[in-house]
């Protein structure tokens, strides 16, 4: 039974036990009711707002609010099997694994009984989206509490039949029982034919020091798939009689259509040229024809004069748009104690823009089935794309929606829903489903792209290294973890928002990164001009216990003592934390004493989040976080200028190789006695100062701009 054979629902893997009448092409995909009835009966139980979830409730996006009354979430099936419900999407970072970790040590179930259903907004539960590192802390104590009201819903069932005390029975490998094992019924056995509904509080939670499930090294829940070619991403979607789709674009940003010519595209067998305002698009029978069919379209353009690489950063400092947010912090008189201070040090900071660079490019396939669009696309935010859509198309909430099959990455860089909205334009001008995906050149030149910054800091400290002043300006980038971590009496930090000349939006930690890399450099800094060893002053000016301990973890296992920089070896460190997680990272690096050049040789980051829950997928975010840290501290920088991307092409844009990779260790600590926090992000902040201070060891030059390429330094990367 495969993808293509049968109406569609959010995950291949709830296909399985599906039983599904009719043709291909006459049965729409299915919605929540039906899937329902094809799973047929079993448990659903419903829960109503709790306080694990406060962190999200009533916060707002695109108009809609998290729903008051949560229901379907968890789904036992009359065979045992059990359906999870979430709008949160798996994007690469294996929250399919996680999350079902989290409902089989609840429930009490076997791990490969669990079925994951997420990103489809027919059959889930509506959810923001899935970014900031929120699904470990948010969406995972939603479906704990589900689980385990659940299995107390099975055990008073079970003690209802054999005329028994609940609290007397064991729930266990998806089984009740008594203590003697007399009795025993399979959850499916008690469910069979019933559909139950029950609301429930906030139930206890399993603690950590007492999970079997969670917490373990689970391997991927649907590996196979992606490895053998089964799993088919939003790109290799296909649809009965589907046509495939591009788009003209225009000739550069903010730019004016004067005319235009499409005969020879109309000439063209099979071609079907949609136009619509300023839009226009070409359908064909195959992908190759519509590349060629927009490329014989004739147009000109107008492009207005507009900023490039030159003069950014003073264009991001003189341009703000509205007023300065904050002050963020705001402690005592920062002037009066850095005019007091026997150290003192200012310095500017920048970043570029850098793009996202997913495997997949952005990809959609629409479908118009009386009066109803479907589309199938990779997305980060499944519900804030059905909002495009409607608001496209001017359709009700029931007349759209939006499957996310597990895409190939996205970075932050997936939250708008552009490939899904040209994909339903064509469809609904040809008739027919069309795909829609966007070359590596369209996703260069039109997704938006990682905001550039300029961050300026000015320090203070006495003679012993106690900081006395911290101001920290940033200008564009963002203000994610702009607030230090040390303890400063005085205090001024600012996020000044900038019209920028490029579009920008979310990636991978946002201005964490960037903040950190400041914020470190400086303090690696500070150390030396108070003469002071790194890890010591920094531990002078620091009170929090957890970063505290990620610190000494990465320094002992990285064998600071003993690492002795020299003109062709150079060691650093930095640390941080943002988004429940603490981080500490220790960089050496290789520099050529004729060319300059430098080269990471290793890398020992330590990692602290909370309880973990899959001690391998955690691990493997942090090493994924690692090296892609590399390229935006090394080699990734967005060429610009007239209104065009100049390097829009991975020819052109170079990304961390194989050949750049450093010899990587992590240590994780596992703080069983804390809450769970996200994962995704916080790992990528800690490398890029660590190697610059590594390069200050080595070479006495401080690098203060990312990436440090010739263009931005004068030391040769």
């Amino acid at each position: 039974m495969s993808l293509n054979e049968l109406p569609m629902i959010g995950d291949p893997e709830s296909l399985s036990s599906a039983k599904v009448s009719g043709s291909r092409s006459s049965k729409p995909p299915l919605n929540r009711r039906d899937f329902l009835k094809v799973i047929g009966g079993g448990l659903l139980v419903c829960l109503r707002p709790v306080s694990s979830w406060t962190q999200e409730s009533g916060r707002m996006l695109g108009g809609h609010e998290l729903p008051k009354d949560i229901n379907a979430w968890l789904h036992i099936d009359a065979d045992g099997r059990v359906k999870v419900f979430t709008g949160k999407a798996e994007v690469g970072q294996n929250i399919r694994t996680s999350l079902a970790q989290a409902v089989a040590e609840e429930l009490r179930v076997p791990f490969d009984s669990i079925t994951m259903i997420m990103g489809d907004t027919d059959l889930v539960p509506w959810d923001m989206g899935t970014f900031g590192s929120r699904t470990t802390p948010t969406m995972a104590p939603q479906l704990r509490n589900m689980a385990v009201a659940g299995r107390q819903m099975l055990l008073e069932m079970a003690a209802q039949r054999w005329n028994t005390d609940a609290s007397k029975l064991i729930a266990e490998a998806g089984r009740i029982s008594t203590p003697d094992g007399s009795k025993s019924l399979t959850y499916g056995e008690l469910t069979r034919g019933e559909n139950l509904v029950r609301t429930v509080g906030d139930p206890p939670l399993t603690p950590a020091t007492e999970w079997k499930i969670a917490g373990t090294p689970v391997p991927k829940t649907n590996g196979r798939d992606f490895v053998t070619g089964k799993h088919k991403f939003p790109s290799d979607i296909v649809r009965p009689g589907m046509m495939f789709g591009t788009v003209l674009r225009p000739r550069g940003f903010n730019a004016t259509l004067q005319s235009i010519d499409t005969s020879a595209a109309e000439k063209m067998p099979g071609v079907n040229v949609v136009r619509d305002g300023d839009f226009t698009g070409v359908v064909a029978g195959d992908a190759f024809t519509a590349h060629s069919a927009i490329g014989a379209i004739q147009s000109e353009w107008t492009v207005p004069d507009q900023q490039g690489n030159q003069g950014l950063f003073e264009y991001l400092k003189n341009n703000p748009e509205g007023r300065a947010e904050g002050p963020e912090h705001q402690t005592g008189s920062v002037d009066q104690a850095y005019a007091n201070a026997d150290v003192k040090l200012e310095s500017q900071y920048t970043v570029e823009y850098i793009a996202h660079a997913p495997l997949e490019p952005r990809a959609a396939v629409a479908e118009w089935n009386n009066g109803k669009l479907t589309v199938w696309t990779g997305t980060q935010r499944p519900f804030g794309v059905r909002d495009e859509l409607m608001q496209a198309f001017h359709l009700s909430p029931q007349q759209v929606r939006v499957i996310q099959p597990d895409m190939g990455s996205g970075y932050g860089g997936k939250h708008t829903g552009e490939a899904a909205i040209e994909a339903a334009r064509l469809s609904k001008a040809a008739g027919k489903p069309v795909k829609v995906v966007w070359t590596r050149e369209e996703e260069f030149k039109w997704a938006y792209l990682r905001p550039a910054g300029l961050i300026e800091i000015k320090a203070g400290a006495r003679r012993d290294g106690t900081l006395v002043a911290w101001e920290h300006h940033n200008y564009n980038s963002g203000p994610a973890a702009i607030g230090t971590p040390y303890d400063v009496a005085n205090q001024l930090i600012q996020f000044h928002p900038s019209k920028s000349p490029l579009r920008q939006g979310s990636y991978r930690g946002l201005a964490s990164t960037a903040n950190h890399f400041a914020r470190e450099s400086h303090m690696d800094a500070m150390a030396h001009a108070a003469q002071m060893e790194p890890i010591a002053f920094r531990l002078k000016n620091l009170s929090n216990p957890r970063l505290k301990a990620v610190l000494q973890a990465a320094a002992d296992k990285f064998g600071w003592s003993g690492a002795k920089s020299t003109p062709d070896r150079g060691f650093g460190i930095a640390c941080g934390t943002d988004k429940g997680g603490f981080v500490a990272t220790c960089a050496e690096v290789s520099v050529d004493p004729s060319s300059k050049q430098v080269k990471i040789r290793r890398v020992v980051q330590a990692w602290e989040c909370g309880a973990i829950v899959n001690p391998d997928g955690l691990r493997n975010q942090v090493q994924g976080a690692l090296v892609q840290a590399i390229g935006g501290a090394l080699f990734e920088r967005i060429l610009f200028g007239n209104g065009q991307i100049q390097n829009p092409l991975f020819s052109k844009y170079r990304l961390p190789r194989v050949s750049d990779t450093p010899q990587i260790e992590v240590v994780l600590l596992d703080r069983k006695d804390l809450p769970s926090a996200g994962a995704g992000e916080t790992g990528i902040v800690g490398l890029a100062p660590a190697v610059g201070n590594a390069i200050f060891a080595a070479t006495g030059i401080r690098l203060r701009s990312m990436p440090m390429t010739p263009d931005n330094n004068i030391i040769r990367i």
